[in-house]
């Protein structure tokens, strides 16, 4: 988590804050920040490592992409069938008392993984799964459906907490001093573009930890969801989206359910809609459009999170699998999981790693996420891949960070 002021900081000032900044500080905003759409392998470097202003800045007229993202993929590709997507036509579809606003995904197999030359090493082997069919929220939960849950529980969220100096000095080196009890005090981070073209080595330069941001004030202490209620609920934690779904009697889904609904039904296709590049074509999502992280020419229509339903559903009926905001699963993160099915034909209702381990942060237990959101942009992350994983920790919220529920 990054601490800073509010308001923004010019280029020449950087190196002092930098030089200021707490140990403790520079640990927390590695911790939170991983899960960003901007992050790639490049990226994930100790924040306490120096670099300059002219270290990977992105030019507007640049054609160089990271290792995760190139831009070698196919305009377009026709959608076939395959015996590696095979719905299971003998099951029979449940009656759930509480699928109001879901739509059924019939259980089948599916070939999960990456699918071009996109995909991070986490993303590999591909392998088949099979699952049992699960009622899915056709939209992320909005500020509505989370404003309900609040009122009929007085369920007080993470970042509305002040940060528990015990839990967190486990996640870091046992050198670590205690920061001051002001930069305890509960925040969240919220996206704050720059003046102009900066280094992308150096996320802290456009996220902020800001006093009094939660789901109920997204930018601030000062902003509020009045007239946003049908925009997907954010600055939510993994423990938030666990005790939501508990009170609505369904759950998170699982990594391999929600890559399976997010394809749609579509066979090894990059994307929840084919395999058209998200910037060619008709808009398929909410994303970065532009040159992140200081200029986003809004060409979808919105610069920051949109209301739920303002784009194209994919071929089971669900919107926003792709963009607008990230969404937890109930699995625990480890970067080799997919691994362990090298040697298994066909893996049934996999539940995710019996341990977290990300070598980035291994001190730190972390939670998958998936789908994307709207700072992703096609230069530089593509997290709007239906295979694309990030992860966290369960207590991490952040400015484009919700969930959707499943149910069987």
């Amino acid at each position: 988590m990054t601490i800073e002021p509010t308001n923004k900081r010019k280029p020449e000032n950087l190196n002092n804050y930098k030089n200021s900044m707490n140990k403790v500080l520079k640990f927390c905003v590695f911790t939170f920040l991983i899960i960003l759409g901007q992050v790639s392998d490049a990226q994930t470097k100790p924040i306490s490592q120096k670099s300059t202003v002219n270290e990977g800045v992105v030019k507007k007229n640049s054609s160089t992409t990271k290792t995760c993202c190139t831009a070698a993929i196919p305009n377009r590709f026709g959608v076939k069938p395959s015996s590696k997507f095979n719905v299971l036509k003998e099951e029979i579809r449940p009656n759930v008392k509480n699928s109001e606003g879901m739509v059924w995904i019939p259980g089948g197999t599916f070939s999960m993984g990456g699918d071009n030359d996109q995909a991070r090493q986490d993303e590999f082997p591909k392998h088949d799964v099979k699952l049992n069919g699960f009622f899915m929220d056709v939209t992320e939960v909005t500020n509505a459906q989370f404003a309900q849950f609040v009122t009929a529980t007085g369920y007080i969220t993470t970042a509305e907490k002040d940060i528990n100096w015990e839990d967190l000095k486990k996640q870091l080196p046992s050198d670590t001093p205690k920061p001051e009890p002001e930069t305890l005090k509960a925040a969240s981070l919220v996206f704050v573009p720059t003046e102009g073209e900066v280094s992308l080595q150096d996320y802290s330069q456009w996220w902020s930890w800001t006093h009094g941001a939660n789901w109920n004030h997204p930018k601030g202490k000062d902003s509020d969801v009045v007239g946003k209620e049908d925009l997907p609920v954010v600055h939510i934690s993994w423990d938030d989206a666990n005790a939501y779904c508990k009170w609505a009697g369904k759950r998170l889904p699982t990594e391999a359910e929600w890559e399976y609904a997010a394809r749609g039904g579509l066979v090894k296709n990059v994307y929840t809609w084919g395999n058209e590049k998200v910037d060619e074509g008709k808009i398929h999502c909410n994303s970065f459009q532009g040159y992140f992280p200081y200029k986003n020419v809004g060409s979808d229509g919105f610069t920051g999170s949109a209301p739920v339903k303002s784009f194209v559903p994919n071929g089971y009926g669900l919107y926003d699998m792709a963009g607008n905001v990230w969404e937890w699963c109930a699995d625990n993160y480890n970067n080799t999981y997919y691994d362990s099915f090298k040697e298994v034909k066909v893996v049934f209702n996999p539940k995710g790693p019996i341990k977290s381990f990300d070598p980035d942060e291994p001190l730190v237990a972390k939670k998958v996420m998936r789908g994307g959101s709207f700072l992703c942009n096609e230069s530089y992350c593509s997290g709007y891949r239906v295979s694309a994983r990030m992860k966290s920790s369960a207590d991490s919220s952040m400015e484009h960070l919700g969930f959707r529920c499943v149910t069987n």
